[in-house]
């Protein structure tokens, strides 16, 4: 098998193709009848989220190199331009399925059990009444329409911004027949709208939820912005665009300056995407696209909101608690009960949490304790994506007012949370925290606490460190890891990373831990070849692992030797996997699947059986590019042999034997529906729940 080329790009999947597989997993969940209407209804949601940050980034980045690196082609051996008309004929399928499944499938059903989402047509003469009062009152103030014409050039229209073209016919007071208005839909106005029941008189539907759709008001009423004129048509409309942030950070001063700056202006970069309704003619569709550079590939006709994900609204203003997945209480770890000092705990054992099935308040409670804790000194915390309300940020305030040191690493690049970050690290400042933005040319993603207490005459390290960010919400949605721990060692590792990332200085060399851009990728060479060993000498030899995405080359050709070999391999990748499995002499020996349920499965988890010594590590890093090489990351080992059966156990075993909610990825690069025929059902999401609920 040696002389097998295993950088052929027959061996390699297109990484774009592979996220909209994703997505294509996550709309699937909305079609599932078995999971609660609002959920299916938050999959939808989801679904198109996620295509519009694949839009903002994924597709942007392609058009880019399609015109600075034409000929540029990834592992797979496209070419951006091959790669973009890939995109657009997977794509168009994918948006027609999705609107396909609101029309048809979501919008009966949420009728069905009361929630009605009206359209012009079935409103009853009350239900218009008050919609024309709405109207008056609250939108048409805030509305500018645009005629277009020699004084009024076509707007700048920001990105994803709603607004509507307008067909007109006649002529206005100053003489002027432009035919064409764009009306813009500011921001702040409620893309779903609820009815008040008394404005109805059907009498059956008067216990439900009635709402509106902003689009539906402003085209029933858009005739009023255009008083003696004829409104032939009004066709809601969106333009995606650029969302990258480029910045030279050679020649920046000011980080959170030029951040701010640039924030602004991804708001108009390159159109890369417009959506419209529908029905609107082919004429009207030509001239969107004229203006905003597109070709006809690159329209999306949609029988719906063109803006899907701004109807969130729906989900917060429906209280249907049995519409919804059942409310669980997360779990305190077992060593933790009737334990009020933390500290204490930590001592006697190092504490590992498992979230959304145990709770979050743990690491924010390590905080809290800190604060009052007379014999803690310092406390410093990597911070990726947190929330500027969140309790852990409050927490990390009060130790600052209350006189400890308290260093927060923010990194401010954090994809589409800038904003937040930069009025977090402001807030954080005005309370005392010395805050740092991290490495130049690197982002800062790995996850770790370190608080500093002073016992007897000694410093003592107490950490925290987690494959998840420090964010209450995410952290009740989102499967992790976290792992508190008293391990002096792992406390100076800690301890070096926080020197290294806010100060200067060379290599440092850590005991235990292994860090990305310097020792993680190496260490994970050294792992996967010790298996291959193991496997040319007929001795076992496995490996599984668990994380978000699979994209390096480098490493996917090691686990082809791996495979070739004779190592098992298993593969439980949420989202974008690169790796073709399932090849006759290269990839026989390696299955990857992808578990898409109620929550987000977060953690990275490297298992290596090691001759019988197991390893086995969480870390903050995928197995990409940009995570190994580009990004300040940790990885931990697991060193209590408890703890980490449990883990080997809850999130690499266990999902192995998920019947329902697990896809597996196909040699062609599709993922193909595991179902369970007649075995038991079992479903890993709620057999965790279930296990630690007894607990």
């Amino acid at each position: 098998m040696a002389d097998i080329d295993l950088t052929q790009k027959e061996w390699y999947i297109n990484r774009e193709l592979s996220q909209l597989e994703f997505n294509r997993r996550v709309l699937a969940q909305a079609q599932d009848k078995t999971i609660p209407l609002l959920e299916r209804l938050r999959f939808l949601f989801i679904c198109g989220a996620n295509l519009d940050e694949f839009f903002e980034i994924r597709v942007a980045g392609l058009k880019q190199q399609e015109v600075f690196d034409a000929l540029h082609a990834g592992p797979d051996g496209l070419t951006p331009a091959q790669s973009l008309q890939a995109v657009s004929e997977l794509t168009h399928p994918l948006v027609d399925d999705l609107y396909t499944t609101l029309n048809k499938d979501l919008m009966p059903a949420l009728r069905k059990a009361g929630i009605y989402v009206r359209e012009q047509q079935h409103w009853d003469e009350k239900q218009a009444a008050w919609v024309r009062r709405y109207f008056l009152s609250d939108i048409l103030p805030l509305l500018s329409p645009v005629a277009l014409d020699i004084a009024h050039p076509f707007p700048r229209l920001a990105n994803k911004s709603l607004n509507f073209i307008v067909s007109l016919e006649g002529k206005d007071a100053f003489g002027r027949d432009s035919g064409l208005a764009v009306v813009n839909a500011p921001r702040s106005l409620p893309r779903v709208v609820r009815i008040p029941d008394d404005s109805t008189d059907d009498v059956v539907h008067d216990t439900g939820d009635n709402f509106v759709l902003l689009t539906s008001i402003v085209q029933a009423h858009v005739g009023d912005l255009f008083p003696g004129m004829q409104v032939k048509g009004c066709y809601q409309f969106r333009v995606t665009r650029d969302s990258d942030l480029l910045l030279d950070e050679e020649i920046v001063d000011d980080l959170a300056l030029a951040l701010e700056k640039e924030l602004s202006s991804r708001r108009f970069g390159l159109a890369v995407r417009l959506e419209i309704a529908a029905d609107c003619p082919q004429d009207i569709c030509d001239f969107l696209l004229h203006k905003h550079e597109l070709n006809e590939k690159e329209l999306y006709r949609v029988s719906g909101p063109v803006n899907l994900s701004r109807y969130t609204k729906v989900l917060e203003l429906v209280e249907r608690p049995e519409l919804c997945y059942p409310i669980f209480i997360p779990a305190v770890p077992t060593q933790l009960h009737k334990k009020k000092d933390l500290f204490a705990a930590i001592r006697e054992g190092d504490v590992l949490l498992h979230h959304p099935y145990q709770t979050f308040s743990v690491v924010v409670d390590f905080i809290r304790q800190a604060t009052i804790d007379p014999n803690v000194l310092a406390i410093k915390q990597t911070i990726y994506r947190s929330g500027a309300e969140s309790e852990m940020i409050v927490a990390l305030i009060d130790a600052a007012l209350a006189g400890k040191e308290v260093t927060a690493v923010i990194e401010l690049r954090a994809r589409f949370d800038e904003a937040d970050n930069i009025e977090l690290a402001n807030r954080l400042q005005e309370a005392g925290v010395l805050v740092v933005y991290g490495v130049m040319g690197y982002k800062i993603h790995s996850k770790m606490t370190l608080v500093v207490r002073r016992e007897g005459r000694a410093l003592r390290h107490y950490v925290h460190m987690g494959t998840g960010n420090y964010h209450a919400r995410t952290a009740k949605q989102y499967t992790d890891y976290g792992l508190l721990t008293y391990d002096q060692e792992i406390g100076q590792d800690v301890q070096k990373v926080f020197q290294q990332i806010t100060g200067m200085g060379k290599t440092i060399k850590l005991k235990k831990l292994c860090h990305a851009p310097f020792t993680l990728f190496d260490t994970l060479m050294d792992l996967i070849e010790f298996e291959i060993t193991q496997a040319k000498a007929n001795k076992p030899a496995r490996i599984i692992a668990k994380m978000n995405s699979l994209t390096e080359r480098k490493i996917i050709r090691a686990l082809y030797r791996a495979s070739q070999a004779g190592v098992k391999i298993d593969l439980i990748v949420r989202g974008i996997c690169c790796l073709r499995p399932g090849i006759r002499g290269v990839s026989d020996n390696i299955k990857v699947r992808s578990i898409v349920g109620r929550f987000l499965e977060h953690p990275r988890i490297y298992y290596f059986s090691h001759a019988g010594d197991e390893q086995l590590y969480c870390s903050s890093a995928d197995w990409m590019e940009r995570n190994f090489y580009k990004r300040v990351e940790l990885a931990f080992p697991i060193l209590n042999k408890s703890y980490l059966k449990q883990i080997k156990e809850n999130s690499l075993l266990l999902p192995l034997k998920d019947n329902v909610q697990s896809w597996e990825l196909r040699t062609d690069g599709t993922y193909r529906y595991l179902k369970r025929g007649n075995a038991a059902r079992f479903c890993i999401q709620e057999e965790l729940l279930a296990k630690f609920t007894q607990q």
